[in-house]
């Protein structure tokens, strides 16, 4: 070795120096890594909200997950007990409903809670990764957008269906396109798969796969593996569990949903709720307004970034612009309307504005450069984390805020003292009993319940208030309370449990109420056998 060499490798100059990698964090990176951050923030501060973890909960929560802790017990969907949608989300939650089997229901839904919100979190990395070719404006929009909406903030700590509906829909957008234009066909196999098993978790994937279908009718060859892709991924988690129940898994998954009704959910919820203005009672003309704001965006942005570039919308536009209007338009149509619902919206929100608004101002190829070097990249990013998170929190989770799940926290303890393990329980809210460690029965005579509502529209075609004329919920209902040791119920069970004159003289002839610490509860132990 020269001199000149052997004093660059002392120094750490020359080729020797060359030769280490330097580390780099790039835009795409650190604005995906920042978002990501942030939704991780928000869903875990929610999460760690005194009693919000282990005790408060929602009444999809408990017949979502308390499927899955039914199968790892050996009862089957459809078969022995109702379950209203395909069985995606109960084999998605069967490895933390495996939990309860060493440690109990209640650690196992803590898992699946925990699970639900990573979930939701990683929403943000594939939006990002959907969005990356159009730079870092489109990026932040997106990834931003999805980190704090409250559709998706308010879905994610509790065991619901749209944060792994979103995850499999966002994954299999990712795999569809290579930037603007749609992947070759390995890619729209698998992207086919993706959105496969998110009709496997609820059926509303058909939308956005239906539009790649559409985007893809000029090329038959990658139309047939895509379309032969979708129907693998759901046929091979849903055929085990329809095999053997064909005709319960049609009216439980297809029958119910089309006669699914109920007092119809206002207009004014649907838009505050769409629009993410849910932490106030806006008036329905801001409201109004509000919509018109976001369409005229959207539009404008698709409209202004042809008419400046001189191109026709790519295929990615066409798709996030095309879901976004179908979910919405979607969303306005059924009687009943819920929270979650927003959280299939938002993504495709976000996407559909960012995308073409990044065209339109150019982002894309000039963000990188002006980009700051990489020690000032980091703490500005940390800084901006810091700062949008003390501003959304009280913005973003207001239904964790003034939330009174955790005043069931007392209660709960209470009812383990009461009732015995394995004692067979019927409730109009499954988790309840889950998080209080009782929902599993060892009576093999015990009549599972996960969904009063379900068992109305499955078996009686109505609504509750109505399907206790129909014989075979009036039998259920009685097959029911007849196994029971325990009933409990709460304000809500008119609605939820088919009541006719002979079930409530049963049940007040065979039980007797127990006082206890639980208020809005009401607790039957049987006095009478038969």
């Amino acid at each position: 070795m020269s001199e000149r060499g052997e004093a660059g490798a002392a120094d750490g100059s020359g080729p020797a120096r060359a030769a280490r990698p330097s580390f780099r964090i790039t835009p795409a990176v650190a604005v995906i890594s920042a978002g990501t951050l942030l939704a991780l923030a928000v869903r875990g501060y929610q999460l760690a909200r005194p009693g919000h973890l282990m005790a408060a909960g929602d009444y999809d929560d408990g017949a979502d997950f308390g499927s899955a802790v039914l199968l790892v017990h050996g009862l089957l969907p459809y078969r022995d007990f109702v379950l209203l949608q395909p069985p995606g989300i109960t084999l998605l939650m069967s490895p933390a409903a495996l939990v309860s089997r060493l440690a109990g229901t209640a650690r196992a839904i803590t898992a699946g809670r925990i699970l639900t919100a990573l979930a939701s979190t990683a929403a943000v990395v594939l939006g990002g990764l959907i969005v990356r070719h159009r730079g870092v404006f489109a990026m932040v929009v997106t990834c931003g957008f999805i980190a704090i909406y409250p559709g998706s903030v308010q879905a994610a700590p509790t065991v619901l269906l749209e944060p792994w509906l979103v995850l499999f829909c966002l994954a299999g957008a990712a795999l569809a396109f290579d930037g603007d234009v749609l992947a070759g066909s390995g890619r729209l196999k698998w992207s086919g798969v993706a959105f496969g098993f998110a009709g496997a978790i609820k059926l509303w994937a058909v939308i956005p796969a239906v539009v790649i279908l559409v985007i893809l009718l000029a090329g038959r060859r990658r139309f047939a593996g895509y379309l032969a892709g979708i129907v693998t991924g759901f046929v091979i988690p849903v055929l085990p569990f329809a095999a053997m129940a064909p005709g319960r898994f049609y009216d439980d998954v297809v029958k119910a949903q089309l006669v699914r009704t109920g007092q119809r959910t206002s207009l004014w919820y649907r838009l505050q709720q769409l629009t993410g203005l849910t932490a106030w009672r806006p008036p329905m003309l801001v409201l109004a307004l509000a919509v018109v704001i976001m369409a005229a965006g959207v539009t404008g942005a698709l409209i202004g970034a042809s008419l400046a570039t001189g191109q026709r919308p790519p295929a990615l536009e066409w798709f996030a612009v095309a879901v976004t209007g179908l979910v919405g338009a979607a969303f306005l149509v059924p009687d009943e309307f819920y929270y979650h619902y927003p959280a299939f919206f938002g993504p495709f929100l976000a996407m559909a504005f960012a995308l073409p608004a990044a065209r339109l101002i150019g982002n894309a190829n000039d963000a990188a450069r002006r980009w700051p070097p990489a020690p000032g990249r980091l703490r500005r990013a940390a800084v901006g984390v810091v700062a949008l998170a003390v501003i959304v929190l009280p913005i973003a989770v207001p239904r964790a805020e003034s939330s009174g799940h955790p005043a069931y926290s007392a209660d709960l303890a209470a009812l383990m003292r009461v009732i015995p393990r394995g004692a067979c329980v019927v409730t109009d809210q499954t988790w309840l009993l889950i998080s209080a460690n009782r929902f599993v029965s060892s009576d093999p005579g015990c009549v599972p319940v996960l969904d009063g509502f379900g068992i109305s529209y499955a078996l009686g075609g109505r609504s509750t208030t109505a399907a206790g004329q129909v014989p075979a919920v009036a039998e259920f209902w009685m097959r029911a309370f007849g196994a029971a040791r325990y009933v409990l119920l709460t304000q809500y069970s008119p609605r939820r449990i088919a009541w006719t004159p002979a079930l409530r003289s049963y049940l007040h002839g065979h039980f007797a109420m127990v006082s206890g610490p639980w208020p809005g509860l009401r607790l039957y132990v049987r006095s009478h056998p038969g």
